[in-house]
């Protein structure tokens, strides 16, 4: 499925397979998952670096073949032939500068991004970065591929937002908008002893009976906001709108993680709102290490990850029902290929 122009739909062409070059591995798709993120390319509201693009950055497949780094072997680049592999949303980064060699890679200004720079998983076959390749556990099934961006952006948001924590009783930590990251990290976050609190867009019933099915302690409105002041809170909507609402939430020393790619503007707010050591910050892609860290905690404290399935060839809809908030948990393309 292939995006022409911004904004638009996808269209359906048979492309070439693609090769894969020095340190490259050639992967077919099994599943891809669709994120907001793709939402925001095809809309225009994240300009793409070139067109025609394939979008898509949860990618759960099985590498094909490896093409290893001048004069090295299929052996030493961490993935073979035939392995299970997700294909996350950090596709490349140069691992020299500043921010790549102080554990930060998510920053490199020279990091190209799956299904922005290069081609991604709404597709039969896709190529990636060997370096950038996670070993999945088990067999493929579309359940891991909300893991690879939803679940990665959840779990680093919640490791930001428990830096500031007391420490004396279980932290109170709201989530903003319970879509696919929300209702992954907040299973984490319940299995590492926090209580968590549910804040979707007014009406919305469907996500809070999912919120309290998945162990958070409350669900509701945005407005007026939760029953209890918070220790930390996660802002997954895309509204800029509701970051000062979650500052003021949030105690005195509290912390507003920012978890998405893109954001409505936030509009001004009161100095007191921030004030009291509140801290307001952004989370930015991902790390490798980030990816390690999901599936070793994923495989302490399994999650159920709830996916609406779609054919590759319904991607359009997918995304529309995305766009509209009628997705329950994580919309999922499920490729199937000769």
């Amino acid at each position: 499925m292939v995006l022409e122009r911004q904004p638009g739909e996808l269209v359906e062409r048979e492309l070439p397979d693609p090769e894969p070059g020095p340190g490259e591995a050639l992967v077919r798709v099994h599943a891809c998952g669709v994120c907001r993120t793709d939402l925001h390319i095809v809309d225009g509201e994240l300009p793409a670096p070139r067109l025609p693009l394939v979008p898509g950055h949860q990618v759960v497949g099985t590498v094909v073949s490896v093409s290893p780094p001048g004069g090295g072997t299929a052996t030493e680049v961490g993935v073979a032939a035939g392995q299970l592999v997700g294909v996350p949303w950090l596709a490349w980064t140069c691992g020299r500068c500043r921010y790549c060699r102080n554990g930060r890679e998510n920053l490199c200004d020279r990091a190209e991004f799956t299904g922005l720079h290069r081609d991604g998983g709404y597709a039969e076959l896709c190529v990636a970065d060997v370096r950038f390749c996670l070993p999945l556990p088990g067999t493929a099934r579309p359940e891991l591929a909300p893991l690879l961006c939803a679940g990665l952006i959840g779990f680093r948001s919640l490791r930001s937002a428990e830096r500031d924590l007391l420490g004396d009783e279980p932290a109170r930590i709201g989530i903003y908008g319970f879509g696919a990251a929300a209702h992954l990290v907040a299973q984490i976050a319940a299995a590492r002893g926090h209580r968590v609190y549910a804040l979707t867009r007014p009406g919305d019933s469907d996500a809070q009976r999912l919120a309290l099915e998945l162990g958070c302690e409350w669900a509701g409105p945005t407005a007026p906001g939760p029953p209890v002041e918070l220790d930390a809170a996660i802002v997954f909507a895309p509204a800029g709108e509701l970051v000062p609402l979650a500052l003021r939430a949030v105690r005195k020393g509290g912390r507003v993680v920012c978890g998405g790619i893109h954001m409505s503007d936030i509009p001004s707010f009161p100095y007191r709102d921030l004030w009291g050591e509140r801290t307001l910050v952004s989370v930015a892609n991902l790390t490798r290490d980030d990816g390690h860290a999901l599936f070793a905690e994923v495989a302490r404290h399994p999650v159920h990850v709830a996916v609406e399935r779609f054919a590759l060839a319904e991607a359009n809809e997918a995304l529309a029902r995305l766009r509209a908030g009628r997705v329950r948990g994580a919309a999922v393309l499920v490729v199937e290929s000769d």
